[in-house]
């Protein structure tokens, strides 16, 4: 399990659960339910981890808890 934030809602208009990562940049899953999203989250951090390695970019550390809301 990462230790990035995942936030997770409920998106009336892609009709599934969206999981975005703040601390990559265009990181997001998807999901019909909130445990699919969550799961679909934590293979696109690993996916996001290993393409940034590929190419050589910088990979941030996670910061814990953001403070959005």
């Amino acid at each position: 399990m990462s230790k990035y934030e995942i936030i997770i809602y409920w998106s009336y208009e892609d009709d599934s659960f969206i999981a975005e990562v703040p601390e990559l940049p265009g990181c997001a899953a998807d999901g019909a339910t909130y445990q699919e999203a969550l799961a679909n989250a934590e293979i696109v951090i690993t996916e996001w981890i290993e393409t940034a390695k590929e190419l050589g970019r910088s990979i941030p550390q996670p910061k814990g808890r953001l403070q959005f809301a």
